[in-house]
């Protein structure tokens, strides 16, 4: 029988769950329990339920919340009631997760999207990993062939070859996904360029111009500054056709300009050409621009993955950041299958659905499904019926069960063991420890995982 784990957490300590967020937190308390401490549960507590609770100054508390704010008045007043008390808070933001580190030094702030990215990461690019955590210019890869089998240290390089092909010419596909003002501001530059060739030939062949002056006095009637002098002596048919020209040439202007007043006034998250446009063959598709999607996209975009997001929302919090960071937002929502071909689904590595909203993610499947039958699909999901029951009606893609791997995580570092990553492989939790020890959650009083480096060694790539 394989010697205890040294990250096992310490049995019998009396902790305390605040939650806001009820999946997490059942998760958490679930975890707890299993491993042999008593929690004390608490949703939503006011001020005085709370002192209640700490009466008693329990040994850790854990504040779970998807609120940022809510967790940093949390976790300042239960400083304030039990100075000194082991804290666990999870935070999104990093700017607050750095506040309130700084102003509570016995607290450990678990990023949330720090815990679920890695899970992510390894459905989008490729399924035989339970998790790739990014580990200076290496990954940490998990794999996971009927239960995780050891950990891999894989480059960069080899990790996205699979979707670092060069894309192809494809010029239907570029127009494709453009939106509806760079399309009207590429057609009128072509049927500008269009008139201005013609005006030219017309020069040379017909009032026998040198092509330098041709295609000067061309630039004139486009600019409508002037016109060749010899046209006045031309035939009449030259007359009328260089008439419809000036004619079109005064409506395709008119087009031009305002299409390209709008492209440099509005607030544009896509580009013609360029870091911001629309990644065409091999990229990641993600849906919902949230903490999670936006670190999901970084993390993508550091390993030299393209990645588009879909956003519905164009008041999200994260879009200024995304459009700081050059990543190419769409507005719109990610179940419309018109959108989802402009943004290439079918020719896309992975498509991630990762908003808050579990129900808007199988929607997102499900239309992606409609239009890509064999495209790898990943779901940010709270491991609820709904979830289950869609998953065994038809194959709807892989599920990242956010509550499941937050709560597992929580709850390992409220008892004292703080794991490098949590992940679900084949329905149970796993967690890898500081020394890549692999440990099952379900099992951690009694079954550990050998360590990597004792079973058969991992290939290095």
């Amino acid at each position: 029988m394989p010697s205890p784990s040294p990250y096992r957490p310490r049995l019998g300590q009396h902790v305390v769950i605040i939650e806001d967020d009820e999946d997490q937190g059942r998760w958490a308390t679930r975890c707890v329990t299993q491993w042999g401490s008593v929690p004390h549960r608490l949703s939503r507590p006011d001020d005085e339920a709370l002192r209640h609770a700490l009466r008693t100054r329990p040994d850790a508390v854990a504040v779970v919340s998807r609120d940022d704010i809510v967790a940093l008045r949390y976790a300042l007043l239960v400083e304030h009631i039990t100075p000194g008390v082991r804290l666990v808070v999870t935070i999104f933001d990093r700017t607050v997760a750095d506040e309130v580190a700084r102003t509570v030094p016995n607290c450990t702030v678990l990023s949330t999207t720090d815990a679920i990215v890695p899970s992510l990461l390894a459905s989008c690019l490729d399924p035989r990993y339970a998790m790739l955590q990014p580990a200076g210019d290496t990954v940490l890869g998990v794999r996971a062939v009927d239960g995780p089998t050891g950990w891999e240290r894989l480059s960069r390089r080899a990790l996205t070859a699979g979707g670092a092909v060069r894309s192809r010419t494809d010029p239907l596909g570029w127009i494709r996904s453009l939106g509806s003002s760079a399309k009207i501001l590429l057609a009128t530059f072509v049927g500008l360029l269009g008139v201005l060739a013609l005006d030219t030939v017309l020069g040379v062949v017909v009032l026998h111009e040198h092509w330098p002056e041709a295609l000067w006095n061309a630039t004139r009637t486009l600019t409508t500054t002037g016109t060749s002098p010899a046209a006045e002596h031309a035939p009449s048919w030259y007359k009328v056709l260089t008439t419809a020209s000036m004619l079109t040439v005064l409506a395709l202007a008119a087009l031009f300009t305002a299409s390209l007043v709008d492209r440099l006034t509005g607030h544009r998250m896509t580009s013609i050409l360029g870091a911001r446009s629309i990644p065409r063959h091999h990229h990641v598709i993600v849906v919902g621009l949230g903490q999670v999607g936006l670190r999901l996209s970084i993390q993508l975009r550091a390993l030299g993955v393209r990645v588009v997001a879909l956003e519905r929302d164009p008041a999200a919090a994260c879009l200024p950041l995304a459009k700081a960071l050059n990543i190419p937002v769409v507005q719109g929502r990610g179940g419309d299958r018109f959108l989802l071909k402009r943004v290439g689904v079918t020719r896309a590595r992975a498509l991630a659905a990762v908003s808050s909203d579990g129900l808007e993610n199988i929607a997102v499947a499900v239309a992606a499904r409609a239009i890509a039958p064999e495209q790898q699909i990943v779901l940010r999901a709270g491991g609820d019926e709904v979830t289950a029951e869609s998953q065994s009606l038809f194959r709807i893609g892989a599920v990242c069960d956010v509550p499941r791997i937050v709560g597992a995580f929580v709850a390992a570092c409220l008892l004292s063991s703080r794991p490098s990553g949590v992940f679900v492989t084949d329905g149970r939790p796993y967690a890898l420890c500081p020394d890549n020890t692999l440990l099952c959650l379900d099992d951690w009083d009694t079954t550990d995982i050998p360590r990597s480096d004792q079973a058969a060694p991992a290939q290095q790539r």
